[in-house]
């Protein structure tokens, strides 16, 4: 009988159970959604508590962060106010730097620990949830650190835009043809959905933007997919696959396969085939690894590094601990073959917390726990305005008819009536009204100008 079974099999627990939520992310976020919903009485009286430790004050729609690079939603709708939506939760805005679940405590540095002087604190719990997600994976490519930019977060897709914007502005003025070639190079390494997606919306934007400059055209730049296997796109299958790079060839991308970025020392992109590209933009979406706080847990994992989890999101061995989403190796009970795990993806994540959270409240209440239980139905991608593909319950689209869905199944999946309104809102409004073609990198540096005027020296620039 498995730790999960048995723990759903006791008496409920004693008054003042805090549940403490790791992460505010899709997992996170949903999870203590499910838990404030579920726990309402308990809540009131005071039974329970739910303490959500997350870096950030908002949990981030990744899926739109292409969009939101290429202008057609506010950053501002990417993300989701946690404090507005997780009412009956505390947030801490802070970094758990380590779990000793045979203490029950988490150690947690917060904003106010490096002002105050104390170092980290202790948030002990009765019941764990353990959803860090995941951070870029990156490998030793000489430069890399020094010159690559993520494509993660917020922050980074619209840097991103700022970043692209900022190079045309750099060609269009420069009397170097060096510079301007190397800053209308782009190279994207990485040919997941993060890197296509990125590439295709950020090619977009800037061919659009393109028809603004006197002197540079779509034709002067260079955009560049490398990847290390022989597809992309592998979620939406091999025939999609193909079409996918059929069509960014088509558009005069340099997609190359079996390649891999060797070095990116001096702003120059050395690849595996031998091609170099001068260039002041590299992205990387390589891939993905499990979060640090994971190996600083006293809690068992995988060869792979992230949490050994039950069907029923358990962690496996582990009483009062829990997991799901790309923190966690989940058991896909739909496959036909045993040993299958569950894909590290939002499809997933968002229905696995709402299990999680039913099996909390089923664990505290003395009654049994169900297994998590979908088949995966797909997947879509975007490639640009009105472009697009998908493989989903077995039909597979392509061009508008993939990029409308596209839309249409990440509308009706990003959280909260206020966020779908707002982005339906933008999109409505970005079809009718042209594109922004702005930059506005100065808000990495908001107070140069004041330094500037107050005597000091402007901040160097890292593009």
């Amino acid at each position: 009988m498995t730790a999960a079974i048995s723990r759903g099999t006791t008496p409920a627990s004693p008054p003042g159970t805090r549940i403490l939520v790791v992460g505010g992310g899709y997992v996170g976020l949903y999870t203590a959604l499910r838990l404030q919903k579920k726990l309402k009485p308990e809540l009131k009286r005071g039974e329970a508590e739910i303490v959500v430790v997350t870096p950030d004050p908002y949990m981030t729609y990744q899926p739109f962060l292409p969009e939101a690079a290429a202008g057609s939603i506010s950053p501002r709708h990417v993300v989701v106010p946690l404090r507005r939506v997780l009412d009956r939760c505390r947030i801490v805005i802070g970094e758990a730097r380590s779990i000793d679940h045979e203490k029950r405590t988490a150690t947690v540095t917060t904003l106010a620990t490096e002002e105050e002087g104390t170092g980290a604190v202790d948030i002990a719990y009765d019941e764990l949830v353990l959803a860090p997600g995941s951070i870029s994976r990156t490998l030793p490519v000489p430069g890399l650190a020094d010159h690559g930019i993520g494509f993660k977060t917020v922050e980074e897709a619209i840097g991103l835009r700022n970043h692209v914007l900022e190079q045309m502005d750099i060609a269009s003025s420069t009397r170097d043809p060096a510079i301007r070639d190397a800053a209308l190079t782009f190279v994207f390494v990485g040919g997941g959905y993060a890197g296509v997606e990125a590439l295709g919306e950020l090619e977009d934007m800037a061919r659009y933007a393109s028809r603004y400059y006197h002197n540079v055209k779509a034709e002067d730049m260079k955009w560049i997919l490398v990847e290390a296997s022989g597809r992309i796109l592998p979620e939406v299958g091999a025939e999609m696959g193909t079409y996918t790079v059929r069509e960014l060839r088509r558009r005069n991308i340099d997609v190359r396969l079996e390649t891999r970025l060797d070095s990116c020392e001096d702003r120059v992109a050395v690849l595996s085939d031998g091609a170099r590209f001068p260039t002041r933009t590299v992205v990387w979406t390589a891939g993905v690894k499990p979060h640090p706080i994971l190996a600083a847990s006293d809690l068992p994992r995988t060869e792979r590094g992230r949490l050994k989890c039950t069907a029923q999101l358990s962690v496996d061995g582990a009483a009062h601990a829990w997991g799901a989403g790309d923190a966690a190796a989940v058991p896909d009970v739909t496959a036909a073959e045993p040993g299958t795990e569950c894909a590290p993806n939002a499809q997933h994540a968002v229905r696995q917390a709402r299990t999680l959270g039913d099996n909390i409240v089923a664990s505290l209440r003395g009654q049994p726990l169900k297994e998590y239980e979908h088949k995966y139905v797909g997947s879509v991608a975007s490639l640009g305005l009105h472009k697009g593909v998908a493989h989903v319950y077995g039909r597979k689209l392509k061009g508008y008819p993939a990029w409308f869905m596209h839309r249409v199944y990440h509308l009706s999946r990003v959280p909260t009536f206020n966020r779908k309104a707002r982005v339906l809102a933008e999109w409505t409004l970005s079809g009718l009204f042209k594109r922004e073609i702005v930059s506005l990198g100065s808000l990495e540096h908001p107070r140069a100008e004041f330094e500037l005027a107050a005597g000091g020296e402007r901040p160097k620039e890292s593009s």
